[in-house]
């Protein structure tokens, strides 16, 4: 697989993401605690997504690190929000078990690119 081809596929991932919790929130039941942690919720993932294209278009390294280095922090920001949703009895179940492990698996990935990116800028 190519390069592009990996990249396009991530975009793919994250945006599918995006859309999976989209349709959590909307499952959650219509209290105020749900709709300020929803929000968050919803506000952290589709970050993910939006930041990580604007990365791949950045202009410059220093840039992407920076476009790269928000996409971890919002992937972390997500699975706190959905810890949140579990241990406080709003949602739990597999819905949010599968997202907390997808969203770990990107945080990894993209926490390992920008590491290897860092490295490459201090060598």
């Amino acid at each position: 697989m190519s390069t592009l081809e990996r990249i396009n596929n991530f975009k793919q991932r994250t945006k599918n993401l995006a859309l999976k919790t989209i349709k959590l929130y909307q499952s959650l039941p219509k209290r105020d605690e749900t709709l300020i942690v929803g929000k968050q919720l919803l506000r952290s993932s589709t970050s993910v997504a939006a930041n990580y294209r604007a990365a791949c278009r950045a202009r410059s390294g220093p840039e992407f690190f920076s476009k790269i280095s928000i996409v971890v922090e919002e992937a972390d920001e997500t699975l706190f929000w959905l810890e949140i949703l579990q241990e406080s009895g709003i949602s739990g179940g597999t819905d949010v078990n599968l997202l907390m492990n997808e969203y770990l698996e990107v945080l990894k990935i993209v926490n390992t690119i920008r590491h290897n990116r860092k490295v490459r800028s201090e060598e």
